[in-house]
């Protein structure tokens, strides 16, 4: 007996929950050659509002958490992908056009650059921070600490590595993300917020848009709530308006890159959303 296909329709993923966009817009998410794959929700300015306020209601938490212990819940994400690899290989394969090896790599490169990032939870302090030099008796202290809420515009040519580049290296730290996924390979987003809904990351931590950067990217940039502002994967968009938007509110902004592998790993990508606490100190006189 032939069954006839399910098509899937696709959330959002907001506060650790699976809405729709409020709008009820859809739009179809369609293979290499043009063939119909699925549904995805297209996010409105309310569901970018209601991401913000999640991810703003879920610093406290996620900030206050030990270094080690976020190192733990981001090395659980790892472990989730790790078991899920085949079905992001099976998604990527046909809406990238690549490969199933080609498909691999981008995954297991994924997997390897979320480990890396968790572990430097509990390093990057102190390699970011110092202790510094005064002259009088006194001890002088600078540390890192998160920015607050950061939004992403992750890199559109890429379903999983380029999205997995962005959200990793604000979350070191202690910030909480809204990210607007890849407009045209959206699949693995989803499937990457059903791992983080089923990990031991809190509601609100991470929060998952899909729709049209266009649309939904000057609202991000705008927002007084929005502390940073990723625009690694906006070349395509007016950037240097949205940079002026951010400025309004004194956001901290990481400019566009392009190129096959955008927001690949550096220090400077978990460093470029921290602020500096300088701690000054009397010495003993005993």
């Amino acid at each position: 007996m032939t069954r006839l296909a399910v098509p899937k329709t696709y959330k959002l993923y907001i506060g650790g929950a699976f809405p729709r966009s409020e709008s009820g817009r859809t739009y179809e998410v369609v293979t290499a050659k043009g063939d119909f794959i699925a549904n995805a929700a297209q996010a409105s300015r309310k569901d970018a509002r209601d991401a913000i306020v999640a991810a703003r209601g879920a610093v406290k938490g996620w900030s206050g958490a030990t270094a080690y212990n976020r190192g733990q819940v981001l090395y659980r994400i790892a472990e989730l992908l790790e078991g899920r690899r085949a079905q992001f290989i099976d998604e990527i394969v046909p809406v990238e056009g690549v490969s199933a090896s080609r498909a691999a790599a981008q995954v297991d490169e994924a997997i390897d650059r979320w480990v890396w990032y968790a572990g430097w939870t509990d390093k990057h302090a102190q390699v970011a921070g110092n202790a510094n030099p005064v002259a009088g008796p006194y001890f002088n202290i600078s540390v890192p600490e998160p920015t607050g809420v950061v939004a992403v515009i992750a890199p559109q040519d890429s379903s999983l590595l380029g999205l997995v580049s962005t959200i990793a290296p604000p979350l070191v730290t202690g910030n909480t993300v809204v990210v607007v996924a890849s407009e045209r390979f959206p699949l693995s987003a989803i499937s990457l917020a059903e791992v983080l809904a089923t990990s031991d990351v809190p509601g609100g931590v991470v929060n998952i848009l899909t729709g049209s950067p266009a649309e939904i990217a000057p609202w991000l940039a705008s927002h007084a709530d929005v502390n940073a502002l990723d625009l690694v994967g906006a070349s395509a968009l007016d950037w240097v308006d949205l940079q002026i938007a951010a400025a309004d509110t004194l956001k901290r902004v990481l400019p566009p890159e392009e190129g096959t592998d955008a927001g690949a790993p550096s220090l400077e990508r978990i460093t470029g959303f921290t602020e500096t606490k300088t701690v000054w100190h009397t010495k003993s006189m005993l």
